[in-house]
């Protein structure tokens, strides 16, 4: 075609905008994230944030002595590339650590890759194994990017809830009291069902499955030959003598489920962004495909800090200097300190079995954020926004981990994080003990 010289024809060139839609349709209905909207406003307002799920105490002097050495030391490879799946040293002491939890000899090879935190472990599990009309079964309430993510790789997420029961003799309700109905979670398994996404324990409720529900999801599995994707990203932190219990090592599970994990929790450094995936060959060969089209390679000091702090675990697995043994216990403490100041106040506590959270209802304060009737937006939610605007507190409203169909059930709920300063949790609770009196005092 002949060159268009004229200015006119120029200038409209130019100017012209495309007509063609730019967004492509995996991307429906998926813009929206919690955490953006709820970071903004916490950074915006709020004089304590207990909303985002990170600590604000430093990662233990060992881990921070290993990334200086690191990045310091003689090695100048360690600046460069490693393994796309996994630096080596990495994926070998994985291998080692969790073949001796699981009871099986580990390949690091092929029975370990290394993925950009634990939610890039997640997006690959959704992009290696779902195809469009498959169905993913997800217990609410979970953790949000489940669904998108899902949806993004063009299958359908089924539903089933955590059902609460009330206590019979007057105490705080536990996470162990929101159960899967056995009848209603096997209903969602059909011949569509292409994976289970399990996360044990449970983010935002802090539920840590027992081995009852556990055989349950796996004899089902094992039923309609079906995957599970197991996020354990919160598996060390455990209260009160519970027992974390990895699905994969139940009968018929290990060739069928992919473990994620995350150092992030494991070693209170979730800016480092180091998560791996544990499993079969026959899965992990198909995380590889993802991850190497994507990513392709995580931070390589960051790689060889987390190695050397799992070799130290190792050396000390269950002793009492180990990090596993003290941080679930400092965390059991501050839990603890936090239950007893929300209870205090009326504003009833869910005591967790484990994670960095707890949930607690806030149907005593809800004369403070009157009811909008019709309103699109879950009670909860612009409860917790009330809260960080007027009084300081951030916190994340626990809607936002349920399905649209069912965020109006369970609106009367606020997720808290508990992993913080003791001094970050008493400012908490001098603005809970001010905003009680302030509703008491005539």
């Amino acid at each position: 075609l002949p060159l268009v010289k004229s200015s006119n024809s120029l200038s409209f060139s130019l100017q012209a905008k495309m007509s063609k839609p730019v967004q492509a349709r995996r991307l429906e209905g998926t813009d929206k994230n919690i955490w953006v909207e709820f970071v903004k406003l916490a950074t915006t307002y709020s004089t304590v944030n207990l909303g985002q799920g990170f600590p604000d105490f430093p990662p233990p002097d060992f881990l921070k002595e290993a990334f200086v050495r690191a990045l310091s030391g003689e090695n100048h490879m360690l600046h460069q590339y490693t393994r796309a799946f996994g630096h080596p040293p990495l994926v070998k002491i994985l291998a080692q650590f969790f073949g001796k939890l699981l009871g099986r000899d580990l390949d690091p090879m092929t029975n370990v890759m290394v993925t950009v935190g634990a939610y890039q472990a997640l997006f690959c599990c959704f992009q290696a194994f779902v195809d469009k009309g498959d169905e993913v079964v997800i217990i609410e309430p979970f953790f949000d990017c489940y669904e998108p993510m899902v949806k993004m790789a063009g299958g359908t997420p089924v539903f089933v809830p955590l059902r609460p029961k009330a206590p019979k003799d007057g105490k705080l309700m536990s996470s162990a009291d929101w159960q899967l109905d056995p009848a209603e979670l096997a209903s969602k398994f059909s011949e569509r069902t292409k994976a289970i996404v399990l996360n044990s324990p449970n983010n935002p409720l802090g539920k840590v499955f027992s081995r009852g529900e556990l055989e349950l999801i796996a004899e089902l599995c094992v039923k309609h030959d079906v995957l599970c994707i197991s996020d354990e990203v919160y598996e060390w932190l455990v209260y009160d003598g519970k027992e974390h219990i990895r699905i994969a090592s139940l009968q018929g599970m290990w060739d069928r489920t992919v473990i994620i994990g995350s150092a992030g929790k494991t070693f209170s450094a979730t800016g480092w962004k180091v998560g791996w995936t544990v499993g079969p060959n026959r899965l992990l060969q198909h995380l590889r495909t993802v991850h190497q089209n994507s990513v392709y390679h995580c931070a390589t000091v960051a790689q060889e800090a987390v190695a050397q702090g799992f070799q130290r675990e190792l050396e000390l697995y269950r002793k009492p200097d180990s990090y596993f043994v003290q941080l679930p216990k400092e965390l059991q403490q501050k839990r603890d300190w936090l239950v007893q100041s929300l209870d205090a106040v009326g504003m009833k506590p869910i005591i967790p079995e484990g994670t960095y959270f707890l949930v607690a209802d806030i149907s005593e304060f809800k004369s403070d954020v009157p009811d909008v009737p019709d309103s699109g937006e879950p009670y909860d939610s612009r409860f917790a926004k009330w809260m960080v605007k007027n009084k300081g507190l951030a916190a994340i409203p626990l809607s936002a981990f349920y399905c649209g169909a069912h965020k109006n059930n369970y609106n009367h709920f606020i997720r808290f994080c508990f992993a913080k300063e003791d001094a970050t949790l008493k400012a908490a609770n001098d603005i809970l003990q001010k905003w009680k009196q302030e509703k008491t005092s005539p």
